[in-house]
């Protein structure tokens, strides 16, 4: 059977930048019990887990495992048994296979497998894949990998940690038989009410610090308990105790009396032949205890050096009492004065903006001008109207011809615009643009066009002279009218 050794915390430190994870820590876990590490999420229990398992350096101090650190270990695996995370399997091999490859790294035969898997209770799911496992199935891999080299020493971070009432129910029977062979057992948790049930000893620690370590009975001090007793005749019980000046205060459950033990309550009850219903000792509840020590509001003589820590943070706080004063007097009085003056400062300057923007009005009056200039250009070409040669409105664009430099640039840039795009898209762009816009005043028809209009306009005159003596002939003007009439 394994020997269990001792796992000594000696000023263990370590900082990760400028976060001090773990500070001062130094404790004692010793063989042949159920220890429990207790502390809120953050408080640094597994980085003081990593440092005892050689994972992480400290900054400063020693973390031995029978008086050497875990680097030196000549058979590590048969020595110590540690799960820090039951998340590490790999979810495509088996529950078996991954024993069997830590099995063959460390020396161990195959049979020892089976054997620990039969321990956790895995052995029907050997052959699963571990994906497949829930948390709690993983939980138990964990812990059978930790039993595989049979070690004196298990480290467990959070081994209940999703096992069901029935599970954590094995797991607290199968950690106190491994005590009880003599191994070290060494468990974490963050919650007491989960573990109260199956340690022998705590470490609890707080923002890196320990702040307790001792029993679990330990935790509360003697002077906070007190006995609860009651009997069926509770008035005469009551009478007894003031006969005998013992003070008591009067609960649903009984009257609790805190200056007697139950022996010599017990004792007074039989005298007076007063038959009870109830008598035991109570104390606080473990859970506000717990609570109050991580909290800072409880120490314990167990702590050593912990009250350095709360003692230094209230002094900064009474400096800074004495600083708001000044600065509060200071403050009323010169912020009124500028807020008053800078306020009609700014009203003058708008003033001087509006002054410049009038002046750049006159300059778009000269510009009105000449386009009342052009105004009376057009009249000539309302005269024109009559006549097909003063309605393209192509002439009547130049009326900024004043400014020359601006007709010639925007005339020709829609021309020139169109153009290359017909030409882009289709073989002859030129002349269908001129047959397109107003054809008749560039087009000059031939003989043979005159004669084509005289063919079709003896379809176009009345029956009595199409085609007789008396038709006049049609002239290329009068075809040239008749088209622009249609």
């Amino acid at each position: 059977m394994p020997d269990g050794q001792v796992l000594e915390f000696s000023a263990v430190t370590k900082r990760f930048g400028a976060v001090t994870a773990v500070s001062d820590f130094t404790a004692r876990v010793e063989p042949g019990t159920v220890t429990g590490f207790l502390g809120p999420n953050g408080a640094g229990k597994t980085t003081t887990m990593r440092m005892l398992l050689g994972l992480v350096t400290p900054s400063s101090g020693a973390a031995t495992i029978g008086g050497v650190p875990h680097a030196k270990l000549r058979q590590p695996m048969r020595a110590v048994g540690a799960v820090l995370e039951s998340s590490s399997f790999h979810p495509g091999r088996t529950g078996a296979n991954h024993l069997k490859v830590y099995a063959r790294a460390g020396g161990l035969p195959n049979a020892r497998v089976d054997e620990v898997l039969g321990l956790v209770g895995l052995a029907d799911a050997a052959g699963r894949k571990a994906g497949g496992y829930s948390l709690g199935m993983r939980q138990r891999l964990g812990l059978a990998y930790a039993l595989l080299g049979d070690p004196g020493v298990l480290v467990l971070d959070e081994p209940a940690n999703g096992l069901d009432p029935e599970g954590i129910k094995w797991l607290r029977g199968f950690l106190q038989t491994l005590a009880g062979e003599g191994r070290t057992v060494f468990v974490s948790s963050h919650l007491l009410a989960e573990i109260q049930q199956t340690v022998d000893a705590l470490l609890i620690i707080s923002r890196g610090r320990l702040v307790f370590e001792g029993g679990i009975e330990e935790l509360a001090d003697p002077a906070e308990h007190a006995t609860v007793v009651d009997a069926p005749d509770r008035a005469a019980l009551m009478r007894a105790l003031d006969a005998a000046g013992i003070g008591y205060e009067v609960l649903r459950t009984g009257l609790t009396v805190r200056s007697s033990d139950p022996a010599s309550l017990g004792a007074l009850a039989a005298g007076a032949g007063i038959a009870l219903s109830s008598l035991h000792r109570r104390g606080p509840a473990l859970e506000e205890i717990f609570l109050e020590l991580v909290n800072g509001t409880r120490m314990h003589e167990s702590a050593a050096g912990v009250g350095d820590a709360p003692e230094a943070e209230p002094e900064p706080e009474a400096e800074p009492e004495g600083e708001p004063e000044p600065i509060a007097e200071a403050e009323p009085e010169p912020e009124p004065e500028p807020v008053a003056e800078a306020e009609p400062e700014p009203e003058p300057e708008p003033e001087p903006e509006p002054e410049p923007e009038p002046e750049p009005e006159p300059e778009p009056e000269p510009q009105p001008e000449p386009v009342a200039e052009a105004e009376p250009e057009p009249e000539p070409v309302a005269e024109a109207e009559p006549e097909p040669e003063p309605e393209p409105v192509a002439e009547a664009e130049p009326e900024p011809e004043p400014e020359p430099e601006q007709v010639e640039d925007t005339a020709p840039e829609p021309i020139a615009d169109e153009e290359p795009e017909a030409e882009a898209s289709l073989p002859f762009p030129e002349p269908r643009d001129d047959t397109d816009d107003r054809p008749w005043e560039h087009y000059e028809k031939t003989d043979a066009d005159v004669e084509a209009d005289r063919f079709f306009a003896a379809f176009d005159a009345p029956p009595e002279t199409a085609g007789g003596p008396e038709a006049e002939p049609v002239t290329a003007d009068q075809t040239r009218e008749e088209g622009e009439q249609r």
